[in-house]
């Protein structure tokens, strides 16, 4: 055979044998292929569905927040109901409180008590008649005390009013430094003036007793219930539950605090002249009586010994205070 044919024939063995190779070895290919591609298929197939499997985890997660937040700002809202309906009819005791009054209700009924005897006793040593003497009794009793705690509550309130947001600005001021909220409370109690102070010391005191500070700040709208603690006791509990920055928060709200104080100077500066009229037009027939009482007081001997006149005394009396309560619901604005 010659070297040309021995190459031919070996190349033509060597085809052979690839061949056969081939065909024996094909299906053993072929199913390793489509096992690859069905590996393949299921890694995409389990990495689709981990990722389904994440995005639904988060949609539930989120979910759950937003039902937790929900319920939150429903029980804030409630919350803020039920201190709306016990600050509109205060007790004995609470506005003892409001007042800064270290006594109790029961010290407060015993003096009254006291102030209607003393005044019943000396009318009756002036010889006034009985009429007047039990009408003085009454106001000396009921309506002296009371108009002394309205008094002492609605400037203990005002004060706080006017010193709020000047508290509201340090404790901003000392958040945005990254001090701590209950180092900044501390320092409104000893930078503040009082009644914030106090108040502000009893919030610190409830929280070392272990008390939350939502739970404090709602005491503190308890013990001052006005418009703005009740913002800030709100801004307070979102924050603690639902996270956030509060400076900003406080800061917006000092900005509204503060616009509503100067929105309550314009509407006072502008019914100044309207309580000054109702406080001439309430005066006069006090001052005119009283007058006549010192030049003439033969005049006016038929109202004060008279039944019928004291009667008339009397209704004059109630129809003046009504006339009086009605021009102050007048005047007066609620911002």
């Amino acid at each position: 055979m010659t070297p040309f044919g021995m190459m031919l024939f070996v190349l033509l063995s060597t085809i052979s044998a690839g061949c056969l190779a081939y065909a024996f070895m094909q299906p053993k290919l072929a199913a390793s292929k489509r096992v690859a591609a069905r590996k393949t298929t299921y890694s995409r197939d389990e990495a689709s569905r981990t990722r389904v499997i994440e995005a639904k985890e988060r949609m539930q997660e989120q979910a759950k927040r937003r039902r937790a937040l929900q319920n939150n700002l429903k029980d804030l809202e409630d919350r803020a109901k039920e201190r709306g309906g016990h600050s509109a009819k205060p007790t004995l005791q609470q506005r003892i409180d409001q007042a800064g009054l270290k006594i109790t209700a029961k010290k407060f009924r015993l003096i009254s008590a006291g102030l209607a005897a003393a005044a019943f006793l000396l009318t009756l040593v002036f010889g006034l008649p009985i009429l007047a003497t039990l009408g003085i009794a009454v106001v000396a009793g009921l309506g002296l005390p009371r108009a002394f705690l309205s008094n002492r509550r609605k400037k203990r309130i005002n004060d706080f009013s006017n010193s709020f947001p000047t508290a509201i600005d340090l404790i901003v001021r000392g958040v945005k430094a990254g001090l701590p909220l209950n180092d900044t409370l501390r320092t409104v109690v000893s930078d503040v003036p009082d009644p914030v102070s106090s108040e502000f010391q009893k919030v610190v005191e409830a929280q070392q007793m272990g008390v939350t500070l939502g739970d404090a700040c709602d005491r503190l709208y308890k013990q001052v219930p006005l418009p703005e603690t009740n913002f800030f006791a709100i801004v307070i509990a979102i924050q603690s539950q639902a996270g956030g920055n509060l400076s900003e928060a406080l800061g917006n709200l000092s900005r509204v605090l503060r616009e509503r104080k100067k929105m309550r100077q314009k509407i006072q500066a502008v019914s100044m002249e309207a309580k000054a009229s109702a406080s001439i037009i309430g005066s006069i027939p006090v001052l005119v009586a009283s007058m006549i009482y010192m030049t003439s007081p033969d005049y006016l001997n038929v109202l004060l010994h008279d039944p019928r006149g004291n009667i008339v005394l009397i209704a004059s009396a109630v129809w003046m205070l009504i006339g009086v309560l009605i021009m102050k619901k007048m005047i007066n604005f609620d911002i």
